[in-house]
């Protein structure tokens, strides 16, 4: 073989074993290279590895906040269920809870929510037998982990307030119409103190608010007719627009100064629950209704056919008196005509099932309470054909009417205090209606539904409960 050590081809020498050198090197190089990507991929894999476990621990902590907090809301919907069996009548509404006294309490546990992870729930209530205007708390408090983590807890509270058919000044089901000139609707607060040992505060136009609505769940334009009304409050309906004639308007305290009608004061999305209405079934028959009927101080309860009163007669009710009608067709149920009257003195309260007509004319309806919840008119008449309740007359009218199949017709010159829940409701002459802001917290034994809802996140928030739920 020839030496091409010396070959003029190749322009310079080549060493004797360089290119055994030269692959070594180059093997080693490879090698190194080879450790550094491994070493990057082992580093790259152990970091995918912690992040994945990172990410599962993160959503395995986040699922079970979402359960606390769940599972709290379960205990506190547990207490409304218990109050609101309590308030129909239901004895063992609070069994199983802890007493003593107002409060009352009770631990859920049990809870399994897969991978060997499950929770409990303790519920507080501050008073399992509040009064009729009451609004008792609920507060709960829930935990959620495996044994082997660190618990999630969530704590919420709940106030409540009792439902009431009256969270409105006006509600019909298909059409509400004003035909006067200058009829009007406000609001005021008989009650502004929410205590009902202290005196009622009777209307007034420098108490006046804007927070009275009137709304129908028909979904038609012409379904809310305001003409030439005046509303200082709040107009909903099932889907039309209101139709506000050229002297009307809707407005409140916050609307600029000449915008006739204010659209943030109009809703388009309202619906509502009729829900009818069942005369009671007991009480003392009547033949003829006396002048005077029960007694100061005293809970009575009647029946009659009709009640029926013209020309000078007068109907006076002392103490808390509930009269059930029977009459149903042909005849009003009620006919109050002339110069007869019916009468409801300071201190008396007067509640009247209806399932005929009625009609209060001449010197009407006399409350001379000042919160129109001490008269009221509940229409029980549930065929087709409806009922028809017609009041006319020029002086004062304070009263709640709840006629779910009803057409109310108010006619006269006078104020109006109080609701009115119908089917059709109708105004004609230049009434002034007045709604009570204390009737949208309910009377008497409503169920329960909630005012206010607030998860209670920060230590400060907590705090003042956290002993309530030691040693259970």
């Amino acid at each position: 073989m020839p030496d091409l050590t010396h070959s003029p081809f190749l322009g310079r020498r080549i060493p004797r074993g360089s290119a055994t050198r030269t692959a070594q090197e180059d093997r080693a190089a490879v090698l190194i290279v080879a450790l550094i990507v491994s070493a990057l991929i082992a580093l790259g894999l152990a970091s995918y590895l912690n992040l994945n476990l990172s990410s599962s621990r993160l959503s395995k902590r986040t699922f079970n906040s979402y359960a606390a907090l769940n599972l709290a809301e379960t205990g506190a919907e547990e207490a409304v269920w218990s109050f609101n069996r309590a308030s129909a009548g239901a004895n063992d509404a609070w069994t199983g809870w802890t007493s003593t006294g107002a409060p009352a309490w009770q631990k859920f546990g049990g809870f399994e929510f897969g991978g060997r992870t499950t929770g409990w729930v303790k519920v507080y209530v501050d008073d399992h037998a509040p009064g009729p205007t009451a609004r008792p708390k609920i507060i709960t408090q829930s935990s959620i982990g495996a044994p082997t983590d660190t618990p999630v807890t969530k704590m919420i509270e709940v106030t409540l307030r009792r439902r009431s058919a009256f969270a409105n000044a006006l509600v019909a089901k298909e059409g509400i119409v004003f035909s006067g000139t200058s009829t009007s609707l406000d609001a005021w607060n008989s009650d502004p103190d929410g205590n009902p040992l202290t005196p009622a505060v009777d209307y007034n136009f420098s108490l006046r608010t804007d927070r009275g609505s009137i709304a129908t769940a028909a979904v038609v334009n012409s379904a809310m007719l305001l003409n030439d009304a005046h509303i200082w409050g709040f107009v909903a309906t099932g889907g039309g627009q209101p139709d506000v004639g050229v002297n009307g308007s809707i407005r409140g305290a916050d609307t600029p100064a000449g915008v006739m009608v204010d659209p943030r004061r109009i809703a388009t999305d309202f619906n509502a629950d009729f829900k009818p209405v069942t005369a009671p079934t007991d009480g003392t028959f009547l033949t003829n209704i006396p002048a005077v009927l029960g007694t100061v101080g005293t809970t009575t309860k009647w029946r009659a056919a009709q009640l029926v009163l013209s020309g000078n007669d007068s109907l006076t009710v002392l103490g808390d008196v509930t009269l059930v009608l029977t009459q149903s067709s042909g005849a009003d149920a009620v006919r109050v005509t002339g110069n007869a009257s019916i009468n409801v003195p300071a201190g008396s309260r007067f509640t009247l099932y209806v399932e005929g007509g009625l009609l209060i004319a001449g010197r009407g309806l006399a409350n001379a309470n000042a919160q129109p919840i001490a008269c009221q008119i509940w229409g029980t008449n549930t065929s087709n054909a409806g009922q028809s309740l017609h009041l006319a007359g020029n002086g004062a009218l304070k009263a709640v009417i709840y006629a779910p199949n009803g057409d109310v017709q108010v006619n006269g010159n006078g104020d109006m205090m109080g609701s009115i829940v119908a089917r059709n409701i109708r105004f004609t002459g230049n009434a002034a209606f007045h709604y009570d802001e204390s009737l949208a917290y309910g009377q008497g034994n409503e169920p329960f539904s909630i005012a206010k809802w607030r998860e209670l996140g920060t230590s400060d928030e907590q705090a003042p409960y956290l002993t309530l739920f030691q040693g259970w």
